[in-house]
């Protein structure tokens, strides 16, 4: 006969576990107004442009005739572009994003990078993801600032994605999921099934007399046996509690805007997860999503083929998550920020794509990001080994959203103190 130990040790939660107490543990707080960046209520959405975002066709000098002398194939014509100002234009596949740019929603950073750029995607990824050009460090910059935030954050993934080295470092470990049904409770399937939930949700029901807060004082809870089995109890509670909620948000939630189909974008599915997050009211403060095949090293194509259909998707992703978080009274607490590990070079090669470059742009999008392009478009003269040079550090980036937007000590993640920039 199975022990009723047995019974409950066959039952997971998938995606998460019960080390992640403190931000699941607690209901979001009153959103106010979120008018003061760094404030507890604002959210990070961070989308991960794997493989290496050629910036050039992203944000495109249509005026430099350089441009077009070092891109005879891959060039967007000035008629094509969606233009910015006079000098600079997003590629046409980025339309949404352009809309987001006239709502004054979106703001647009040139020339990023870092010194010495590695042009290994591996390495490039490593230093972006720890905020670190030193060797073998094991903790992100997500991860680090989750030790200050104590709240919660997510990973939203594509199947088989593990957790990115970015969430490393976090007091308890990032969940990854792929879906809302990836964090609910799971038991065997047949006809005690029922039974067995029942049994959980008893085992871990706090007593109706008890006064304990989660997320209390944790010597208090080491030195009292009771007091901490009365803690587990309610964690346990309270996350089964989340599961329940999420399952039936997933069910009933319904856009405020038009997501691009099922299966058509896959990071507008991620995007639309994250937003069922948000809308949940977990206290996630920090989410992390991808999109993947960047690296054009060959037929990459103008304003049409891969890599316009990548940025596409993105821009697509973007709009209808933003729009719909908007319209649901998030925009204010909203930043979006996108990244790569490196751009490409300037010229295109004989394959028709474009090799491994170094400085690209990135985009943040919000309600209260400034509306502007920052820094200059880098010189297509000046291109040591055939590279666009970075006037901006990424981690300049980072700091402004560490203090400005999360409210956490950017020396204190970074290591050292790094210039804002103006963007928020």
């Amino acid at each position: 006969m199975i022990s009723r130990r047995e019974f409950l040790q066959s039952t997971t939660i998938v995606g998460t576990s019960l080390c992640i107490p403190e931000f699941l543990s607690k209901t979001a707080k009153a959103t106010g107004n979120a008018n003061n960046p760094g404030n507890s209520d604002t959210i990070l959405v961070v989308i991960q442009l794997t493989g290496g975002n050629d910036g050039l066709n992203t944000v495109i000098p249509f005026n430099d005739p350089q441009y077009y002398k070092l891109r005879p194939t891959l060039a967007l014509k000035e008629a094509q572009v969606k233009k910015l100002n006079d000098q600079i234009g997003l590629h046409p596949a980025l339309n949404a994003l352009h809309g987001l740019w006239e709502k004054k929603a979106l703001g647009v950073i040139q020339g990023v990078g870092y010194p010495n750029p590695s042009q290994s995607h591996f390495r490039s990824m490593d230093i972006w993801h720890t905020a670190s050009l030193a060797d073998g460090v094991s903790e992100g910059w997500l991860g680090k600032s989750l030790k200050s935030i104590r709240q919660g954050a997510f990973h939203v993934a594509s199947k088989n994605e593990t957790t990115p080295l970015a969430m490393m470092g976090a007091p308890a470990r990032v969940p990854t999921l792929t879906s809302l049904s990836d964090f609910q409770l799971k038991v065997p399937e047949g006809p005690l099934a029922q039974l067995q939930k029942q049994i959980i949700h008893q085992e871990v029901k706090p007593p109706a007399n008890s006064n304990i807060t989660v997320a209390n004082d944790s010597n208090s809870q080491k030195s009292n046996p009771a007091s901490l089995l009365d803690f587990v109890r309610k964690t346990s509670w309270n996350t089964y509690l989340s599961s329940d909620r999420l399952q039936e948000l997933g069910k009933s939630y319904t856009p405020k805007v038009s997501y691009p189909g099922l299966n058509v974008n896959p990071l507008a599915d991620r995007l639309k997860i994250c937003a069922q997050l948000i809308e949940a009211g977990l206290g996630a403060r920090i989410l992390f999503v991808s999109i993947d095949n960047f690296d054009t090293h060959a037929n990459q194509g103008g304003a049409n083929g891969t890599h316009a259909n990548l940025l596409r998707q993105l821009s697509e992703a973007i709009s209808a998550f933003y729009l719909d978080m908007e319209a649901r009274g998030h925009g204010k607490r909203l930043l979006i920020m996108t990244f790569s590990e490196f751009g490409r070079r300037a010229a295109e090669n004989g394959s028709k794509g474009t090799d491994h470059g170094s400085a690209a742009p990135m985009f943040l999008v919000g309600g209260k990001i400034k509306n502007e392009i920052i820094g200059k478009h880098p010189s297509l003269t000046e291109t040591p080994l055939g590279n666009l040079q970075h006037h901006t550090d990424f981690r300049q980036i980072y700091a402004t959203i560490l203090d400005r937007w999360l409210g956490v000590s950017s020396k204190e993640v970074l290591g050292e103190s790094f210039a804002p920039v103006a963007c928020l």
